[in-house]
This record gives structure tokens, sequence and C-alpha cells, in this order.
């Protein structure tokens, strides 16, 4: 039996999200890769209008800039477990 009320998607329900040590195991053309289906997969959604605000991991992508950030104030060294991906807010 085929559920007839489906709900909408959000950019959460489909973006693809790596720990900061899964990234870095990740060569320049997975890196790659990841950028274009996830401006490509924002771009598909907001052309359907599923989007009213933009994902800070798009934001990020969109400037070059690494789509992962630091949960707590930079100090000398950042054990590598308090990084996370901005796609994951």
């Amino acid at each position: 039996m085929q559920n007839s009320s489906l709900g909408l998607v959000s950019f959460e329900d489909v973006a693809v999200n790596f720990t900061w040590e899964e990234w870095q195991d990740l060569d320049d053309a997975q890196r790659t890769l990841y950028r274009v289906v996830m401006l490509e997969t924002y771009s598909s959604l907001v052309s359907l209008g599923h989007c009213i605000t933009k994902p800070e991991v798009i934001v990020k992508l969109e400037q070059g800039a690494e789509p992962w950030t630091v949960e707590e104030p930079l100090e000398q060294s950042l054990p590598a477990n308090q990084w996370r991906l901005w796609a994951r807010d």
C-alpha cells in the first residue's frame, strides 16, 4: 500500500554529512564531487520552493571554504573530535 500523504523534503533530509576525520580521508576529486552534489541539491530544492533560508554549509561551499567548523573556541591544539560539519546545523 502506497502512502499518499508524502511530506516535503528538506535540505537536511538529503544533505550528506561527514565528520572532520571522514573529510580528511577524502581526496580532492571526492571533495569536489561533494561540493558539486551539495550545491546542485540545494539549487534543485530552491527551484522547487523547498528551501527558505540558505544552510551554512551552502554558504561555505559557495565561498570555496571547507564545510566544517569548530564547535568550541580554537586553542593551541584541537583534538579531532571537536570538529564537525556545517551540514549538521
